[in-house]
C-alpha cells in the first residue's frame, strides 16, 4: 500500500492507493523524474519487507531512478 503514517505510527496510517505500481505510474505520468520510496514495514521491522514491490516499479520503470529506504541497516543489504 501506499501510505503516510501520523507522527511515524504504524496504527495512524492514511492509505493513498492498494496498488504502488500504479501510484509510480501516476507519478510517472505527472512528470515525476525520480522516485523516493520507503519500506515502512522494514524500517520498523529492520529488514527490507517489500522487494517484490520495488522490483515491480523497477521493472515497469527501468530509466526511472529510484532512492530506496527502509530496513537498509548494512551495505550488504
Amino acid at each position: 500500500k501506499c501510505v503516510r503514517l501520523k507522527q511515524g505510527r504504524m496504527e495512524d496510517d492514511t492509505v493513498f492507493s492498494d496498488d504502488p505500481v500504479a501510484m509510480a505510474a501516476r507519478w510517472v505520468n505527472e512528470g515525476a523524474r525520480r522516485l523516493h520510496l520507503v519500506d515502512l514495514n522494514g524500517a520498523f521491522d529492520g529488514v527490507p519487507v517489500h522487494k517484490q514491490v520495488v522490483e515491480d516499479i523497477a521493472k515497469a520503470y527501468p530509466n526511472l531512478p529510484i532512492q530506496l529506504g527502509g530496513g537498509v541497516r548494512n551495505m550488504n543489504t
